[in-house]
């Protein structure tokens, strides 16, 4: 069970009993419009042993974990309005399998409101053609019921992928893990580019320049300021597991969790880096969500919370 440090708030955490019916059936109440699996299809808890990605949809409401069995549903009613304000979140009280499906989901990002991008291995139960068995790039419109394949397939397994507004497109940065390198595509996309070769953890972008990308390495945060072709390490940064770049909303700058959990922010560009909230074990996934609080998410240990003060507390979504 994931712990999460200085914790105040435990409204979300699910019986003894509850834990045990969804271990052994699997079971999952659907929300509105997810296309979620029925108690008889849905894998045991096993497939939160490891979460790959953590997303919110700030046009649906919906929260997505992203596993090696398929992309989960996961309840947010316990969190306050102000966690994705003004949406019409998923009434859904346990985690669901969304449309039953089962593939090993390793890249996975909210790369728009209502658009959802990932990447990874089909279902061992799909037949497929694929010269390797790498989904490349696939992108739902329908919160994960459906998935359309972009680029890249039967090629490459994104193990990381953030995105960014351009003028009328996105801007896709995927790193490759296969290769080693990032590539980087300008039309959403359809085309890439070879970026950086680069051993990385985590990548994020600057939404207020989309040129600008972070990286995460074992020698600490590396920064990219032509679009991911060439890094440098960043001065004074703490060596970090996950970054994540907040928008202009939250004030800017950067927040990340280091390898013994703890969270860290940089208010501004180029500013000083302070401590703020913990937890308990490295993360396995993490995302700002953002909004009129700076609400982001954490994984750890097959565990999901959020946190609306940079982790001074938590609240258990998936304990």
């Amino acid at each position: 069970m994931a712990k999460f440090s200085r914790s105040r708030r435990r409204t979300g955490t699910l019986s003894v009993a509850l834990v045990s019916t969804l271990a052994l059936a699997g079971c999952a109440a659907p929300g509105a419009g997810t296309g979620a699996a029925s108690a008889e299809d849905t894998p045991a808890t096993n497939a939160f042993e490891h979460i790959h990605g953590l997303g919110a949809d700030p046009l649906t409401g919906n929260t997505y974990a992203a596993t090696h069995q398929g992309v989960w549903l996961i309840p947010t009613g316990n969190l306050p309005d102000t966690y994705l304000e003004g949406t019409p979140r998923s009434s859904t009280t346990l985690p669901a399998q969304i449309a039953g499906g089962a593939q090993d989901t390793m890249g996975f990002t909210v790369a728009a409101p209502g658009h959802l991008l990932a990447s990874g291995h089909p279902a061992p139960t799909e037949q497929t053609e694929l010269k390797l068995p790498n989904l490349g790039l696939i992108s739902s419109t329908d919160g994960a019921s459906s998935w359309t394949a972009l680029s890249l397939a039967g090629e490459t397994d994104f193990h990381d992928l953030a995105a960014v507004p351009l003028d009328d497109t996105l801007r896709i940065y995927g790193y490759d893990a296969g290769a080693g390198t990032i590539l980087v595509s300008d039309d959403s996309g359809t085309t890439w580019s070879a970026g950086a070769a680069l051993p990385l953890r985590d990548l994020t972008a600057d939404p207020s320049n989309p040129d600008r990308v972070f990286a995460t390495t074992a020698e600490g945060l590396a920064r990219s300021e032509d679009a991911g072709r060439t890094f440098d390490l960043v001065a004074g940064a703490p060596v970090l597991l996950v970054v994540e770049a907040l928008d202009a909303s939250a004030g800017g700058g950067l927040v990340g969790i280091d390898p013994q959990g703890t969270v860290w922010r940089q208010g501004t560009d180029a500013g000083a880096w302070a401590e703020a909230g913990a937890t308990d074990a490295p993360p396995d996934a993490f995302t700002f969500v953002g909004g009129s609080a700076p609400w982001i998410l954490v994984a750890v240990a097959g565990g999901i919370a959020a946190s609306d003060d940079f982790g001074l507390t938590w609240t258990d979504l998936l304990p």
